[in-house]
């Protein structure tokens, strides 16, 4: 026996000088000790030992390495050995979750029945939520349901084949608790029925994202009810769900009939466009009377039978804002670019389009008045009907020669801030700007004092 501890000794030192890897070490280590621990004779334990001699020599010709993909690979003599972690068996999910259906729909009927009954007393409806799981922790449920799809399971075709066909008297038992038939039906038939509501309730499919389909409303059918409706518009739109496969044309064409919006994209910028043209026409403006001036906070006013109904509210102004300054709808499309352009849409901002209705009165009020641009504070753009001395402006009679666009414009009031205050005076055109009042005889320093009224002689 002295001789057998002395080759265990020998074999512990051989395996600590050459360590192959630490994983290989304790398999080879814990392989031999349970040999060890059967032999019995010093014979038996000089094999052994020289079994250890030949897997420490080997170890000298194995190299290892990690793969970046986390696999072990083992090289011995040139020849390649890949073990991959993945090999060590783990239960697969679509495996796992076959079972689990197939543990759910082999639960009694009676044991369904008493989930339905208790989901029942709770809500007074058995329109479960899509993937209804029933809660762990209450009681009212059997406890061979908790923690298990509750809706999934009763509202499937599997389930009702195997409890619900053959037993007539069942389905008269769920009749009384208000079983939603109508759900055992294609997804997609539940989806138009909701889509179809919705239009019929909102007059188009503008579906926001979040919207869910309300429970305990009448006017949506109960087998709608809790559908992620908005989420499902948005898929369609994106993915195609629902419309891929041998149904997918026919199911667009009744998406189409509904009048759908596929591109959420081309309509926003047509409904901004539309509001835009309406404007124009409404205050009469057209592209040579100048640019469109939209106000930053107009909105379209609500039950205005002057504009179409699906533009009440519309914030044009601020959507005219986002156009101009973070290029919504129009960028890199410059033919979105140009339709605006036809309108007459000022891409400068409303504050450049002040100074153009300034320097256009201007303009005209220096013609009329032989290059003299010393406007009272209190004057107003005239119109044809307003009471005034026609006869103390120079020009034709035949055309009133103020546009339409400056009726009531304050140039008095406007020339004045740009004398006292710098308005419209910054910035890179301040210069330029300076020269234009220049050329139209504009009056920086006025004689002040009341006016002389000069008497005419007979």
């Amino acid at each position: 026996m002295r001789v057998s501890w002395l080759v265990i000794f020998q074999y512990r030192i051989l395996i600590s000088l050459h360590p192959v890897n630490g994983l290989l070490q304790q398999s080879a280590s814990c392989q031999l000790h349970s040999q060890l621990s059967m032999v019995s004779t010093s014979h038996e334990v000089l094999e052994v030992a020289e079994k250890a001699l030949q897997c420490s020599d080997m170890a000298k010709k194995i190299r290892t390495r990690r793969s970046a993909s986390g696999q072990l690979l083992l090289f011995k003599d040139e020849k390649t050995v890949v073990a991959k972690k993945s090999e060590r068996k783990k239960p697969h999910v679509a495996k796992s979750l076959s079972i689990t259906n197939h543990c759910r729909q082999n639960l009694s009927y009676e044991s369904a029945l008493g989930a339905l009954k208790a989901y029942h007393s709770i809500h007074n409806d058995v329109v479960l939520p899509r993937r209804f799981k029933v809660p762990t922790n209450d009681p009212s449920y059997p406890t061979e349901w908790h923690g298990i799809d509750l809706s999934s399971t009763v509202y499937n075709m599997n389930w009702w084949k195997l409890h619900i066909r053959q037993y007539p008297d069942r389905v008269a038992e769920l009749n009384r608790l208000g079983f939603i038939w109508e759900r055992l039906q294609p997804e997609w038939n539940l989806i138009l029925g909701a889509l179809i509501t919705y239009s019929s309730i909102n007059g188009n499919l503008l579906v926001p994202v979040n919207f869910v389909v309300p429970r305990g409303q009448d006017i949506w059918p109960k087998a709608t009810w809790g559908i992620c409706l908005g989420k499902y518009v948005y898929r369609m739109r994106i993915r195609n769900d629902f419309l891929k496969g041998p149904k997918g044309a026919t199911r667009r064409s009744q998406l189409d009939g509904l009048g759908f919006v596929w591109d959420m994209g081309e309509y926003s910028f047509d409904k901004f466009l539309a509001a835009l043209q309406h404007f124009a026409t409404f205050f009469r403006r057209t592209y040579e009377e100048g640019p469109l001036k939209v106000p930053s906070t107009f909105e379209v006013p609500i039950e205005d039978q002057s504009w179409p109904r699906e533009l009440w509210g519309y914030p044009l102004g601020s959507k005219c804002s986002a156009v101009r300054q973070k290029g919504l709808y129009v960028k890199g499309r410059p033919d979105r670019q140009e339709q605006l352009s036809a309108i007459g849409f000022c891409w400068e901002g409303n504050a450049s389009l002040g100074w153009h209705q300034v320097v256009h009165a201007a303009a005209i009020y220096s013609q009329m008045n032989n290059r003299n641009l010393n406007v009272p504070i209190a004057f107003r753009v005239p119109s044809p009907n307003a009471p005034t001395n026609h006869a103390s402006f120079a020009g034709s009679d035949d055309a009133w020669p103020w546009p339409e666009h400056l009726w009531n414009f304050p140039l008095g009031q406007r020339l004045k801030d740009i004398r006292l205050k710098g308005a419209y005076l910054n910035g890179t055109n301040a210069a330029k700007r300076r020269a234009q009042l220049d050329a139209l005889g504009f009056e920086w320093n006025p004689k002040r004092g009341r006016r002389k009224k000069t008497i005419s002689s007979p």
